[in-house]
């Protein structure tokens, strides 16, 4: 069999984040290391650091076709045998058109199908586990309600995680660790796209705790808006650009805060004690079931934590609770760790592409 030829169909951007790039580019990584040949079609629009991890693993970027259509031609101009697709906004109609013409399709989708037609789907989210689909059958649970034709790869067993995160991978999950003044690291996606930063850094400085924290600030305007928060006794507020290095501080931390996406699975896989947000409505349900099963502490819906008035004190003073004992408790911390650390085992990307693999070489023998 010939190097398969991936693509991968994604954008990333101060408006859309980056969770789509990065889990694409763990699952590219992958296929890197089985000797595919691995092209990526997309828009990534203000992210140096983002082109520049595909620029490390050789990966081209091209422009990211749209339409059915496109998506067609880019497929054959390009000799693809597979087509990964990661977006929420592209025309549901191109998985069909992509596997109609014969090129094996993979959905990532986040609990919506959005009615695609494809060969294969992943949803990596906690709790999403599901039977496997035959020709035709139903798809309980997904919200667009219709029959999938394809394979569904379905739970946190599948999380795709990047190099950098599998081998920083701790041999066994952290212990508890009494620290007066903990290191606390903070940050909301690659982009921060919906202002969440200085709103927790408040939170954590209401706490009145001590504590070492690092807030990663994805865009200038919110790094003023982080420099502006007064911190209290014993505390000291230290924002950082994006960084290559997230997976050490993550790993170095005492307790982690951040957004309910994509990067709960890398925090699992770390071993992280950690305390998540909801900031989008397409992380709620992702969210409940984490924090229901214990893998991480809530701390509530951003739009909560910024409401006005009453309503808005009381969510922040639960908030600034839950972090103060969390923060105060190293047992607590070190059950959430454990949790996480063996819910995630950083080998999902490997099922998946085993999965694509099998399904290309059954597609290839006579007969």
């Amino acid at each position: 069999m010939s190097a398969l030829r991936v693509g991968f169909r994604c954008d990333a951007g101060p408006r859309r984040g980056v969770g789509h790039l990065v889990r694409c580019l763990a699952l590219a990584e992958e296929f890197l290391a089985r000797g595919a040949d691995v092209t990526v079609f997309g828009t990534v629009e203000r992210l140096d650091w983002a082109t520049a991890e595909l620029a490390a693993r050789g990966i081209p970027l091209l422009p990211g076709p749209d339409s059915a259509t496109e998506l067609v031609e880019a497929a054959r101009r390009h000799h693809l045998d597979v087509l990964v697709l990661d977006s929420y906004e592209l025309d549901p109609a191109g998985a069909g058109a992509l596997r109609a013409a014969g090129v094996y399709t993979l959905a990532i989708i986040d609990g919506d199908s959005r009615g695609q037609v494809a060969d294969l789907y992943l949803d990596q989210n906690f709790g999403a586990e599901l039977p496997r689909l035959g020709p035709g059958a139903e798809l309980p649970g997904l919200r667009s309600g219709a029959a999938l034709p394809g394979r569904l790869l379905a739970g946190s067993g599948y999380a795709l995680l990047r190099d950098t995160v599998i081998s920083a991978r701790p041999p066994v999950a952290p212990p508890a660790a009494a620290v007066g003044r903990p290191r606390v690291l903070a940050f909301f996606g690659g982009t921060d796209a919906v202002g969440a930063a200085p709103v927790l850094t408040r939170v954590l400085a209401a706490t009145g705790h001590p504590m070492d924290l690092t807030v990663i600030v994805g865009r200038p305007e919110i790094e003023a808006e982080v420099d502006d928060v007064v911190p209290g006794r014993g505390q000291t507020i230290r924002p950082v650009p994006p960084t290559t290095s997230l997976p050490a501080l993550i790993t170095e931390a005492d307790l982690v805060v951040s957004a309910a996406g994509t990067s709960t699975w890398e925090l699992c896989c770390l071993g992280a004690p950690s305390a998540l947000v909801c900031v989008v409505d397409n992380q709620r349900e992702s969210y409940t079931r984490v924090v229901r099963h214990g893998l991480a502490a809530g701390l509530g819906e951003l739009p909560e934590l910024t409401a006005a008035g009453v309503a808005g004190r009381a969510a922040r003073a639960t908030a600034a609770r839950t972090l103060h004992g969390l923060l105060s408790s190293p047992q607590r911390r070190a059950t959430l760790a454990a949790r996480a650390w063996s819910t995630v085992d950083g080998q999902g990307r490997a099922r998946v592409v085993d999965a694509v693999f099998d399904a290309v070489r059954a597609a290839t023998v006579p007969g």
